[in-house]
């Protein structure tokens, strides 16, 4: 659960060398309380979803199940509308409304109370995240430069972020619900309006992966995916949403 307050979003390009210009300006904004899962979908989680609508499964899974001993790992291959389809049978099913966080709500969950570029302070490890790019990182003993192995690990395999949610940063991207606009931050965050642009070409993508270097994986990094795309590294996790939320839902499913 994520309390009510501020959170300092987007990059500083004065203490940020790496910081985009669709990162800037940074500012602070307020957030009602939320709740977000602790960890992305796994593929467990979605194969339950697949049985139980007959949604399409994965490309890469075989007779329609995930790879073997992945279970726990994060779905991927999944589409911004296939992860919205999957919101709205756990919402059906529980009776609860879950659906993809906003980019906002994605941020300062992965910020954890920090401004700097990762939860953890300026730089990142293997220690930290599972990432690639064995040249700057080194690696943990026992494992491979890159830390990534070329494919996902299962979820919770690194620390907790400072509010104790795992794969934030590194393993899977998750889509988010707003469509990305290179101003977003600039003239509709910072003006209240969360649900950012009402339409667009391609989906807000957060987090980096196993195959993303570390810039990607920033607190303040922002990616994106057209929404039918089915990336082989990107997922999602879920929040509840809130009756003081519903305005973003207005960006939702269009």
């Amino acid at each position: 659960s994520i309390p009510p307050g501020e959170v300092c979003i987007g990059s500083d390009p004065t203490k940020d060398a790496r910081a985009k210009k669709a990162e800037q300006p940074q500012h602070v904004l307020s957030l009602a309380a939320y709740e977000i899962a602790a960890t992305p979908v796994t593929n467990d989680a979605y194969l339950a979803f697949v049985q139980a609508t007959n949604h399409p499964a994965p490309s890469h899974w075989v007779n329609d199940k995930p790879p073997p001993g992945q279970g726990d790992h994060p779905v991927v291959q999944v589409s911004w509308h296939d992860a919205t389809a999957y919101c709205r049978w756990l919402s059906s099913i529980t009776g609860r409304a879950y659906r993809l966080p906003s980019e906002v709500e994605w941020e300062k969950a992965a910020r954890g109370g920090t401004t700097s570029r990762y939860p953890w302070g300026e730089e990142v490890t293997c220690k930290n995240a599972i990432l690639d790019d064995g040249v700057t990182m080194g690696s943990v003993k026992g494992e491979p430069d890159g830390c990534g192995e070329d494919r996902t690990w299962p979820r919770g395999s690194r620390p907790a972020n400072p509010v104790g949610l795992y794969d934030m940063h590194g393993n899977a991207g998750e889509w988010t619900m707003n469509w990305y606009a290179p101003n977003a931050i600039a003239e509709l965050y910072a003006k209240g309006k969360l649900a950012g642009p009402l339409l667009g070409k391609q989906r807000v993508v957060r987090g980096g992966s196993w195959r993303d270097r570390p810039i990607l994986a920033r607190s303040g990094y922002r990616l994106s995916y057209l929404a039918w795309q089915r990336v082989y590294n990107v997922g999602f996790r879920v929040v509840v949403q809130a009756e003081d939320t519903r305005e973003i839902l207005a960006a939702d499913d269009r």
